[in-house]
């Protein structure tokens, strides 16, 4: 098959959609044995594992400076997970997926030119109604 992005004969695919298959697969499995209510540090490392157990490569808490009118501001952004230099993770254990969360996301997929990203919110009964997929 094609890209990721390309029309199928039974409808149009997700970009990216096989490697966010895989790091959701990878989500659920963390959050089948660790369960909701730990920490989201906890999460990252566990999430982290799983994908190296899953051959993926990753890289974790990247620091992204964020330049202001020719001057680099520090303590800018930090970027959770970022998988196969192509999909941003953004982790959570809170209550509830804010808008505020999902405006987050959606700034370091600009400042980086990475068009998907994913929020994992760990803190709920079921997964699947914790991630939200953004795509620009």
């Amino acid at each position: 098959m094609g890209a990721d992005d390309s029309a199928t004969g039974t409808g149009r695919k997700l970009i990216h959609e096989e490697l966010t298959g895989q790091i959701i697969g990878a989500a659920i499995e963390v959050h089948r044995v660790l369960g909701p209510g730990v920490l989201e540090s906890v999460y990252e490392r566990a999430l982290c594992h799983e994908l190296a157990l899953r051959k993926l490569s990753f890289e974790r808490q990247i620091a992204m400076p964020l330049q202001y009118k020719g001057i680099e501001l520090e303590g800018g952004y930090r970027l959770d997970i970022v998988v196969e230099q192509k999909v941003i993770l953004e982790l959570k254990s809170i209550a509830q997926i804010l808008p505020v969360h999902e405006a987050q996301l959606l700034t370091y997929m600009r400042l980086t030119n990475k068009p998907v990203g994913l929020i994992i919110n760990f803190n709920v009964p079921v997964l699947k109604h914790g991630i939200v997929r953004r795509v620009l």
